[in-house]
């Protein structure tokens, strides 16, 4: 590879590249001027002093916009763009000295076409230099390469041409080809490599080209064109498949060969295609001091990360996790982003420590995500259910309120709706308990509901992937049972998008799109092991567990939903509540929990949430 090798060269083989070019530059000005031979007058000063002011003024520039800062296999239309603002900046401080001064020299009696003509030049060879390097390391350096592993990206849009150069710089991989389903696009090439056909076309393209490699470059696509794409993959026989994630997960929305991963179940089923007003997001979080509970899970976690894009003045992490809390606390700090990090181990259920970190941090938005969500054990532990998802929900809020939180975001679920479990009635009676206090002050309220998030900690997904490493079996409760999912990252953003436009007192309901079956997700993973259902992998019914239901709902019957700006985001029509019950509801729950009266919180919360029908069972208190 030697000097031309893919990594950051030293700054000082930069700069002499470019102060040689620069030089060459001002001397074919003078020599193209004067017809190829340059007057003496000059060569006695002139060209001598021209030169040293215009190389000192570029080489400054240059530096001071970092020019000297970029990776030479990612040169694009930026760096470019930057190096034209440096070679102009240069430009104006010499126009201006040679305005100042016209009869000292290096400007006496010279020419201004000979400076217009030496920032032309400059800025050619510089860029050139840069693009140089960026068109051997991608093409020459390649050129004949046909012993690598023989790729076919799927998607010839934004994300597969800007994958495409990482794969051309990196010189692991041999590009055969693009497919797309756009017909426009069947027969261009995009830098150099064609677009073959289409999706269906890849185990034909696949066997005529010698495939290897399959890479399915659409971010913003739904689940079904990526499940089209994989089943291509199949047909063809190609094990060695990889995704570029959606865009929500995408860091910096930058595409590259280091964010490919395989293909995963959620890419299959449940994911369709999001659309943000980013700046309505912006509006709301940029500049704000941020507080999230329950920071180290997998809601917590996923907020922390994409609110940290929209970078607010401070983002204060909340857990009684402490590991948890570290690893996501060191994730964060490793983004580089101008964003003071707080990270804080407290349990929200302690009254005076939260109200010693809001006294502290003062936060202007907080959301809620601390709770218990294991429906099962929760039936187990209906009081820790109850002390967490309604007591401590209080807590923080009373906390918010008296430090003048502006907003308070609770992230709920749909299994509050209709409930069969004390998780989802404690969560319910917590969208009550934010209803109600939203009238008590001047802190907004707000709670926003969706379903099971794909590969969330103790979700089905992490559960099927354990058991196929045993060897199965795979245990499904029942074969009819389906669940709304979304992608982490996506739910996330539409909570913020929620948050953004409530008013104060709404329920949000998001647009889950259609549920799936959890026999199908399992047959789906156990297919992207390479294995065959109840062939390799026998797939088993264990039947349902304590409080779960065959199918959740995203409304009761009684409930409608009002539009809002944003296409997914709805909001709930829901009874007024009334303060003296929520007031004395809360008191007892807290002296039932005082006592371990299993009974008695279970009886309570079927009289607080009148849609709460308790799950019967002899093992069950």
């Amino acid at each position: 590879m030697g000097f031309f090798c893919e990594r950051r060269l030293p700054n000082i083989w930069i700069l002499g590249a470019d102060a040689l070019a620069i030089a060459l530059a001002v001397v074919l000005a003078f020599l193209l001027r004067f017809d190829g031979s340059i007057p003496s007058f000059y060569l006695q000063g002139g060209l001598q002093g021209v030169l040293a002011l215009i190389l000192l003024t570029t080489l400054v520039s240059f530096w001071l916009l970092r020019l000297y800062s970029f990776s030479w296999g990612h040169v694009g239309i930026t760096d470019i763009l930057s190096l034209g603002k440096a070679v102009m900046a240069s430009a104006v401080v010499v126009g201006v000295l040679f305005l100042m001064f016209p009869g000292i020299v290096p400007f006496s009696g010279l020419p201004r076409s000979v400076f217009l003509m030496s920032y032309v030049l400059i800025f050619f060879f510089t860029s050139g230099i840069r693009l140089g390097k960026r068109i051997w390391g991608a093409y020459v350096q390649n050129f004949g390469n046909y012993n690598g592993e023989r790729m076919l990206i799927v998607g010839a849009g934004d994300a597969g041409a800007e994958l495409l150069r990482s794969v051309l710089a990196s010189g692991e991989y041999v590009p055969v080809g693009f497919v797309d389903d756009d017909a426009a696009k069947r027969g261009t090439s995009i830098h150099g490599v064609r677009v073959l056909g289409a999706i269906e076309e890849i185990p034909s393209l696949a066997a005529e080209h010698k495939v290897t490699h399959i890479v399915i470059a659409l971010p913003s696509a739904g689940s079904e064109s990526i499940k089209r794409a994989v089943e291509a993959g199949r047909k063809a026989g190609i094990l060695k498949m990889k995704i570029v994630p959606p865009l929500a997960e995408l860091i910096h929305g930058e595409v590259s060969l280091q964010q490919l991963r395989e293909v995963e179940v959620k890419d299959l089923l449940g994911r369709e295609p999001l659309f943000l007003d980013s700046d309505v997001i912006e509006r709301f979080l940029t500049g704000k001091k941020v507080l999230i509970t329950g920071a180290a899970g997998s809601i917590g976690s996923e907020l922390a990360r994409q609110a940290l894009k929209f970078v607010p003045s401070s983002l204060v992490l909340v857990d009684q996790d402490e590991s948890g809390l570290f690893m996501m606390g060191d994730e964060l700090r490793r983004r580089g982003v101008a964003t003071e990090l707080v990270v804080m181990v407290a349990d929200i259920r302690n009254g005076e420590r939260m109200e010693q970190v809001f006294e502290e941090l003062r936060p202007e938005v907080v959301f809620h995500a601390a709770a218990y969500k294991h429906v099962p054990l929760m039936e187990q532990y209906p009081e820790e259910a109850v002390r967490t998802n309604v007591l401590g929900t209080g807590v923080v809020a009373k906390a918010a309120m008296k430090t003048g939180t502006e907003i308070f975001v609770y992230v709920s679920t749909d299994k509050v709706v209709n409930p069969t479990s004390v998780m989802g009635a404690s969560k319910r009676f917590g969208e009550m308990v934010c209803q109600l206090f939203n009238k008590k002050g001047n802190t907004r309220f707000v709670a926003v509901r969706f379903g099971n998030v794909l590969d969330s900690r103790g979700s089905v997904i992490p559960l099927f992937r354990s058991q196929l490493k045993r060897g199965g079996p795979v245990e499904v409760t029942h074969p009819d049972m389906q669940r709304y999912f979304m992608l982490t990252a996506e739910a996330c953003l539409l909570v913020m998008q929620a948050s953004a436009i409530g008013q104060g007192g709404e329920v949000f309901v998001l647009d889950m799109g259609k549920p799936v079956k959890i026999l199908d997700l399992a047959h789906e993973m156990i297919r992207l092991s390479g294995l065959e259902p109840d062939k390799d992998i026998p797939v088993v019914f264990s039947g349902m567990r304590p409080g779960e239901k065959l199918f959740e709902e995203l409304l009761t019957a009684e409930e409608g939903i009002v539009e809002t700006p944003h296409p997914k985001v709805f909001v709930a029509k829901l009874p007024l509540v009334q303060e003296q019950q929520i007031m004395e509801g809360l008191e007892k729950l807290k002296k039932a929990c005082g006592q371990g009266n299993q009974k008695e919180l279970r009886l309570l919360l079927a009289e607080l949430v009148p849609s709460y029908t308790p799950f019967h069972d002899e093992n069950y208190a």
